[in-house]
């Protein structure tokens, strides 16, 4: 999987300017931030590769479909393997309610003014929830192209989700989230025959900044290509969960399942 990426957005060293701050304190304070988002996320890191449990960072834009291809993800998985979500609103818990309301674990972490999650706000969210070996934790992140890239949560892989109701060149408008995620997935491919939107310009400009990324094409609506990205996540956790040995108790103190 891919190390996490960062660079700028606007002009100047620091990507923006602040009032009475010169850029080279802005860089300071930004390589501090990150600095200590890193240690965290590496602790987050080292904790979930010890049970052997797989995490993965959920990021688009808001509406591209995150909570209802998640949702019908946890429904399809629910049962075979364990699975639990973490999930950043800046508000609301209605989406950690509608995870709920499937029958399984939802930790929900509200940001307020934040535009994305931070290592540290996940590691006490792992606090909270009961990950064994083999199990999949899925962190559905703020909708945010932006800032999301940023931030390693330690998560095992990142996942970029492109609607097709968006532009088909988002991948050249927001290059670092592309550049970091390792799978991007195609949603709501059941509305192509309604939306100007090219499937195939948006996976070679994404294979322009990544050549890595891997692509899946889906409708959590329609469950077009759904068993493709199961699938996908199925190999992922086995693997993870055999790296880690033999089967190890859950991340919760006992007390904490009562």
């Amino acid at each position: 999987m891919h190390a996490h990426h960062h660079d700028h957005y606007g002009k100047g060293a620091a990507g923006l300017s602040v009032a009475g701050f010169t850029q080279e304190r802005l860089v300071e304070i930004e390589r501090n931030i990150l600095s200590r988002n890193d240690m965290d996320a590496d602790a987050n890191r080292r904790r979930l590769a010890e049970r052997g449990v797989l995490a993965l960072n959920l990021m688009s834009s808001p509406g591209a479909g995150k909570t209802t291809l998640l949702v019908e993800t946890v429904r399809a998985l629910a049962g075979e393997i364990g699975v639990s979500v973490v999930e950043g609103d800046q508000e609301t818990s209605n989406d950690a309610e509608r995870i709920r309301a499937c029958g399984v674990p939802a930790v929900q972490i509200n940001t307020g003014r934040g535009c994305h999650l931070d290592a540290h706000m996940v590691g006490h969210a792992l606090d909270e929830l009961p990950l064994a070996t083999g199990d999949v934790v899925f962190i559905e992140n703020v909708g945010n192209l932006v800032c999301p890239a940023a931030f390693d949560l330690g998560e095992a892989g990142k996942v970029v989700i492109l609607s097709v109701t968006e532009g088909d060149d988002k991948p050249l408008k927001y290059p670092d989230m592309f550049a970091a995620a390792d799978l991007m997935l195609l949603n709501k491919t059941d509305l192509l025959a309604h939306v100007d939107f090219d499937p195939e310009r948006a996976i070679e400009l994404a294979r322009r900044v990544n050549p890595d990324i891997a692509e899946i094409r889906l409708s959590a609506r329609s469950g077009e290509g759904m068993a493709a990205w199961l699938d996908w996540v199925r190999e992922e956790a086995r693997r993870k969960g055999s790296e880690a040995g033999p089967p190890r108790p859950s991340l919760r103190p006992a007390s904490a399942h009562a």
